[in-house]
């Protein structure tokens, strides 16, 4: 069976970068753990770069995915927590940067704290992959 993709998009969604629902058929369905970094690949710190730790953290998912078949694209759905309300526009425009058009189902969650102090974003997801 192929594998198909389609997007429910309304104004209001896709200006804050995200889909009202992704239907899809056939596929894999690859549930994707949380991810959270204090570091990028060189082991640079990115404690307190909420920019940085997002970039970081789609680049892990998307390793993740290749590994399994898939692309960033695959992704139909992700529930991102941030440690401060304030992130929330800086993270749609990134995730506008980093999906163009066609954008996951998702929720954005303002959270207390993550796991670590210096954390301040967290992004769960699943995806379907062919």
């Amino acid at each position: 069976m192929t594998h198909q993709r389609s997007y429910i998009k309304r104004d209001n969604a896709q200006a804050r970068a995200y889909s009202p629902a992704v239907i899809t058929q056939g596929g894999r369905i690859v549930w994707l753990a949380g991810q959270t970094v204090v570091a990028d690949r060189e082991g640079r710190s990115l404690a307190g770069n909420f920019e940085g730790q997002v970039r970081e953290i789609f680049a892990l998912i998307g390793g993740t995915l290749e590994q399994a078949g898939g692309t960033l694209a695959s992704l139909v759905t992700m529930t991102v927590s941030i440690t401060d309300a304030r992130f929330g526009d800086t993270f749609t425009q990134l995730r506008k940067e980093i999906f163009g058009d066609n954008f996951p189902a998702s929720a954005l969650i303002t959270v207390a704290g993550l796991a670590r102090p210096e954390m301040l974003v967290e992004v769960q997801g699943i995806a379907v992959v062919d």
